[in-house]
């Protein structure tokens, strides 16, 4: 039986964290959900809300237990190449106030979504994800770094007329690993992967990176 966690989620009512919670509790994990007062009504049921500023370092730490797992999942919605200055000002700053606060704290394990890397657009989004990984190398915490490219799901599904092209790209020995490394993977795929992540304590001071093809294997069967 895995044992359960005391968990610490940034970024809890985005996109991934509303997904992710329910996930964790439901396997005996015990959650706790960093939110702005705004939006402590949209924490999903079974996490306990605790009201902070995902930007403040300070702010983190005290919602932080020592043996802690934070799972960072701040970050801009829907990026693209104009939001530049808000990968900087969000994403970063997150990142850097996160790292801090559990490098103070003694949590035991950091876990981050990063990107796929590396890649041929996006690069100031992707500039700014190499930077967390960064800090988080930096820190010395056991960290599990995700490294997606595109999520499909609810209301983000255009990208499947892509697989087409995907497969062809496989075919051709040249393309194989880009195609591999810059695949995609469904939420269902992603919130399984974090869930192991949670389970699966990196040693002091290890930092394991999770690819395309590692975050599918955390779904038997599913590859795509």
């Amino acid at each position: 039986m895995t044992p359960s966690r005391d968990v610490l989620v940034t970024g809890a009512t985005g996109y991934m964290g509303s997904r992710l919670i329910p996930a964790l509790v439901a396997r005996g994990h015990r959650v706790r959900a960093l939110t702005r007062e705004a939006s402590r009504g949209r924490v999903v049921a079974g996490a306990e809300p605790i009201v902070g500023n995902a930007l403040d370092a300070a702010s983190i730490a005290g919602a932080l237990r020592p043996e802690d797992t934070l799972v960072h999942l701040v970050g801009t919605s829907h990026p693209t190449p104009a939001k530049a200055t808000e990968f900087v000002a969000v994403d970063l700053a997150s990142v850097r106030a996160a790292v801090q606060a559990a490098r103070d704290v003694g949590a035991s394990h950091f876990v981050y979504v990063s990107v796929a890397q590396p890649a041929p657009i996006m690069r100031a989004f992707l500039e700014v994800r190499a930077k967390g990984e960064r800090l988080i190398r930096d820190s010395a915490l056991p960290a599990t770094i995700l490294r997606p490219w595109y999520v499909l799901g609810p209301g983000r599904r255009w990208p499947y007329a892509l697989v087409p092209f995907y497969a062809v790209m496989r075919l051709v020995p040249r393309f194989r690993a880009d195609a591999e490394r810059l695949g995609l993977v469904t939420l269902r795929q992603m919130v399984a992967a974090l869930v192991k992540a949670v389970e699966t304590q990196p040693s002091r001071g290890e930092v394991r990176i999770l690819n395309v093809a590692d975050i599918r294997a955390s779904v038997d069967g599913d590859t795509q």
